[in-house]
Order: structure tokens, then C-alpha cells, then sequence
């Protein structure tokens, strides 16, 4: 019997070929004191109208454990969502440090107990990834629905969904938490925000 993890690997490597993006994804394993090691994938460049050179990084290890309640007295060791994290960026700027980022979110139901839905808010208080001179630092994330389909699991486990994970600034974090997650997507959209693009502020 596979793992969970060798599963969602292959899972991805099939979507992401059907894609247009074949191969081995690169990737990088990043440890955290009292965690076990977050591995992500690297897919990309994504040849897709609209999506033209995006690149898209994958955690792998979030899933392993189901996320749960962290008031509850015992964890379930089956039951319960489970989820990987997906940051899908244009190269239009450096972003060293995305895939240490990534493990970082993948890594916070674990370390801080946060359950991973869509319309969550995961602030991590600094720079995703390593300021580049004139564009503003983004410092938080904004999980929204997965674009890639989900992994089935045999019952009674949930199945394994891929979060879309937004970079978004500190401005755009306090926005959510005072009108929510839908009034600052409802803004991009008026105002034509390239969400995708690392260099947008």
C-alpha cells in the first residue's frame, strides 16, 4: 500500500503533464524544528493560454496527518481535511526563499494548529520571499479554492485538497479581516490585479 504522500505526488505529476508540463518536477525539502520534513514540488513553466511561464510550487507533507481541531483532547489519526498548499507565481521578479514560504504554510496546521480552508488567512508577519528593490513586501497569504482536482482517499479519510494560496500584502490582510475575503477579490477584479504577479506592488 502507497502513502498518502506518494499518492499526492503522483496525483500532481498526472494533472500537471496533462497540462502540457511533463516531467519531474524539481524539487526541496525544508525541515522545521518538531516537524516532519515538507517537501515542494516545482511545476512549471506553465504553457497554457493565459498562464504563459507561470510556475507553480506544491507542498508535499501537509497531507500526510488530517488536520484537526487543536481544542480536541486527541488528535484522529484518520479522519478529518486534509490539504496541500499551492503558490503559482509569473516570473516577472526573483522570489528566493518561495519554497522555504511554502513548506511555512504547509507546515501551520502542524506547528500552530490552523486548519487549512478556503477564504483563510494565513499572515506569517514578514516577507514571503526576499525583497526586491521597488516592489512592495507581500507577508501573507489568502487561501482560496483549489484549481487542481482533489485526491480521493479510501473511506473513512477525507480527500486531499490543493489550496490556492495568494500572495497578498499587508494592506490587502487587514482589507480581509475588516470586509473579507470576497470584497478583496471583488477589488482585484474591478481594478484588473494580476494576482499571479509578484511584481504587482
Amino acid at each position: 500500500m502507497t502513502s498518502v504522500l506518494d499518492d499526492v505526488r503522483a496525483h500532481l505529476i498526472e494533472h500537471f503533464a496533462q497540462a502540457g508540463i511533463g516531467g519531474e518536477p524539481d524539487s526541496a525539502s525544508v525541515t522545521f524544528l518538531g516537524v516532519e520534513p515538507i517537501t515542494v514540488l516545482r511545476f512549471g513553466p506553465d504553457p497554457r493560454p493565459g498562464l504563459d511561464g507561470v510556475v507553480h510550487y506544491v507542498s508535499l507533507g501537509c497531507s500526510r496527518h488530517p488536520m484537526g481541531d487543536p481544542t480536541a483532547p486527541t488528535a484522529d489519526p484518520v479522519r478529518g481535511p486534509r490539504a496541500e498548499v499551492v503558490v503559482s507565481l509569473r516570473p516577472t521578479i526573483p522570489t528566493p526563499g518561495i519554497a522555504r514560504t511554502v513548506a511555512l504554510l504547509a507546515a501551520t496546521p502542524a506547528v500552530d494548529g490552523i486548519v487549512l480552508l478556503p477564504d483563510a488567512l494565513i499572515d506569517l508577519g514578514a516577507a514571503l520571499w526576499a525583497a526586491q528593490p521597488g516592489h512592495a513586501p507581500l507577508s501573507a497569504v489568502l487561501l482560496g479554492e483549489p484549481q487542481i482536482p482533489e485526491l480521493p482517499r479510501p473511506a473513512p479519510m477525507d480527500p486531499v485538497q490543493f489550496l490556492t494560496a495568494v500572495p497578498i500584502t499587508g494592506n490587502e490582510a487587514a482589507w480581509v479581516r475588516l470586509k473579507g475575503a470576497d470584497e478583496l477579490r471583488r477589488t482585484w477584479e474591478q481594478d484588473g490585479t494580476d494576482v499571479l504577479d509578484p511584481a504587482r506592488v
